[in-house]
């Protein structure tokens, strides 16, 4: 069984920053991709960004220019770096890997006044 924690969020004002980290269990390489999800309230899951095995990266079109996904290999730790946020950027972020797919237990963000 493999561990995904999640830690970074918290309550940032509207155009502020926050990193979000995913330390994984067990060597990252091993998986196809991993990334990060989200889910604001009332609403259903959806991913955020990702990045395969081989580095190649994808994102949501509401987070492109603003958000950035990257890995760490040494530390099994995979971040999402969130700038410009927007209070729609609202949700808990849940960090997943594949295959199969492992969830992370989810961080709440907050984008408020």
């Amino acid at each position: 069984q493999v561990r995904l924690v999640e830690s970074g969020g918290g309550l940032v004002q509207p155009g502020g920053s926050l990193r979000l980290s995913c330390a994984a269990s067990r060597s990252i390489f091993v998986f196809n991709g991993v990334g990060w999800y989200r889910q604001p309230p009332g609403k259903e899951r959806e991913l955020v960004a990702a990045i395969t095995r081989g580095g190649r990266t994808n994102y949501t079109d509401s987070v492109k220019g603003r958000f950035t996904i990257s890995r760490d290999m040494t530390k099994d730790t995979v971040y999402l770096q969130m700038n410009s946020l927007k209070p729609e950027d609202t949700a808990v972020y849940y960090c997943y890997a594949d295959s199969p797919r492992y969830w992370g237990q989810g961080t709440l963000v907050t984008v408020s006044e």
